[in-house]
């Protein structure tokens, strides 16, 4: 076992509990009734925004291995992917309850009418279920059953997964669009460096 085989056996453990951070912090302010005057928006702005940031640390990996050329850095891809489904999961949840269960309108009807209706739900809704079977697909029992080559073409989709988040993110915001902004240019970046390494 290498020096850097090493010191991914610790950060892995790491890397786990803290992106579980983000949802304690989220909790713990819950509790305390520290939300702010709207805690249903931020938890929505929180799981969503932590989903995004997720994806684009999962992007970065690989960039990030040919830079450095320590290739067990690939081990912790798969982890940020299913966190960033995960955060994904919590978001899209929070949407349901806070919008629909909670108003009332727990019926397919007025779901359906959201998501069609509204362009940021319906691309961020677009992302999502585009994330399912990145997630259903990430375990190695899946990566032979489907074979290789397969498995790589349905695995670019984040990429395309990215970009509509971005997008769902920018759209959502009003006012200031600084933050998605920020976003927006860093997955260019990921983006550029892809396809510099494809040319």
């Amino acid at each position: 076992m290498n020096l850097k085989t090493l010191q991914l056996n610790w950060i892995k453990p790491l890397v786990f509990v803290v992106a579980l951070l983000p949802l304690v912090l989220l909790m713990v302010n819950a509790s305390l009734e520290q939300l702010g005057a709207n805690p249903a928006e931020k938890i929505l702005h929180e799981t969503g925004i932590w989903a995004l940031r997720f994806l684009l640390l999962t992007l970065l990996i690989t960039p990030l291995r040919r830079l450095t050329g320590w290739h067990d850095l690939l081990r912790l891809r798969r982890m940020l992917g299913l966190y960033s489904f995960f955060y994904a999961c919590l978001h899209f949840l929070s949407w349901l309850l806070f919008d629909h269960v909670f108003a009332g309108t727990l019926a397919w009807q007025p779901i359906v009418s959201d998501i069609i209706k509204r362009p940021y739900i319906t691309v961020g809704f677009f992302a999502f279920v585009l994330l399912l079977p990145l997630a259903i697909t990430s375990n190695a029992y899946m990566m032979r059953y489907l074979g290789g080559r397969a498995w790589q073409r349905l695995h670019r989709a984040v990429y395309l997964i990215a970009i509509a988040a971005v997008i769902h993110f920018w759209w959502l915001v009003k006012l200031d669009i600084s933050e998605p902004v920020i976003y927006a240019v860093i997955l260019a970046i990921l983006l550029f460096l892809r396809r510099y390494r494809a040319a």
